[in-house]
């Protein structure tokens, strides 16, 4: 790897990632943040320039680099964690498996737990769950991100549900590829305040960070990602303090951060207990109402179209039933 000059860090993380179809074609750059939408793109421009960037094998420095469908990229990114001595130590911690095979299992994540370590959460996470139950799963990713081994997708911390983990690298490069490339169908339930006017119905605008508040994410006009929900309102009820809320049926064809909270906070109708778009103000609970109820995607050696459901924890079935005395199953 060519010299650079950013400042020389000991300790470094290896990505290795696998271009999609989607993605063939495209500017490297614009590929990079693409399959990684914590990074900015013009931080991964700086780590192209600077030589933290091999593409098949070989450094590039280019962003208007082409990539083409299966091409290999291997990012090697500074380490930005204090105190945190990865590969993550494993943890006995209970895991609700929905679906198991040598290839991939299918947590049921619950509410209240963090995806993977990260400042503020070094334990207690579904990643140390994993290494606690699968010894073997950071040396199947040795030399990737050590942080996030198997993780293809994640869950915010107060949202259950279904979530896929890959036991192997060519696992985790074929459930990615089909995520990228929208084979793979996302169904969630949420209560939302309030009654929808229309019934149904298909969100398409632009994601990004809040202008005012870097902790939040906002529709915007300008410098956000594209983002798509479509709803469909299953139940309407009235609490016995007069409140009103929905259960809606929402699937996403896009992966934005937030993305089912920040557009019915759009629409007017926040999620129920979501205390950073606005649903906690209007019906109170523990956490957001939101649901990850079912995965269907491709098997990653077989192809075979796997569903997957996951039943409604109980605090989404006390709040539902206060409104949906007869809540669907």
């Amino acid at each position: 790897m060519q010299q650079n000059n950013m400042e020389e860090i000991e300790e470094k993380e290896n990505i290795f990632l696998c271009i999609p179809a989607s993605l063939h074609k495209a500017r490297i750059d614009a590929a990079l943040a693409a399959l990684l939408p914590d990074h900015s793109r013009s931080s991964l421009q700086k780590y192209l320039k600077n030589g933290f960037v091999e593409l098949n094998g070989k450094t590039c420095g280019s962003n208007k680099t082409p990539v083409s469908e299966n091409d290999t990229v291997k990012i090697t990114f500074p380490a930005v964690r204090e105190n945190s001595s990865l590969p993550v130590g494993g943890e006995d911690i209970a895991l609700d498996i929905l679906y198991e095979d040598e290839s991939m299992l299918v947590v049921n994540k619950a509410a209240g737990m963090v995806v993977h370590p990260a400042a503020g959460n070094w334990s207690g996470t579904l990643v140390n769950a994993l290494a606690g139950k699968y010894p073997s799963l950071g040396d199947e990713f040795a030399g990737m991100d050590s942080s996030r081994p198997g993780i293809v997708h994640r869950l915010d911390k107060d949202t259950s549900g279904c979530l896929v983990v890959a036991k192997n690298p060519e696992s985790l490069y074929k459930i990615a590829g089909a995520f990228q490339d929208k084979n793979v169908k996302k169904t969630y339930y949420a209560i939302v305040c309030g009654h929808l006017k229309e019934k149904k119905g298909e969100i398409i605008n632009l994601i990004g960070r809040h202008p005012a508040d870097r902790k939040k994410m906002a529709v915007v006009q300008k410098n956000g990602r594209e983002a798509i929900t479509r709803y469909v309102v299953i139940a309407e009820g009235v609490d016995h303090e007069g409140r009103k809320a929905s259960l809606v049926k929402v699937r996403i064809l896009t992966g934005r951060t937030h993305q089912i909270r920040v557009h019915m906070a759009f629409l007017g109708h926040p999620v129920a207990g979501d205390s950073t778009y606005g649903g906690a103000k209007k019906i109170p609970e523990k956490r957001q109402m939101l649901h990850a109820k079912k995965l269907v995607l491709p098997h990653p050696v077989s192809g075979e179209m796997l569903e997957i459901s996951s039943p409604f924890p109980e605090d989404f079935i006390k709040c539902a039933k206060s409104f949906f005395p007869d809540l669907p199953q």
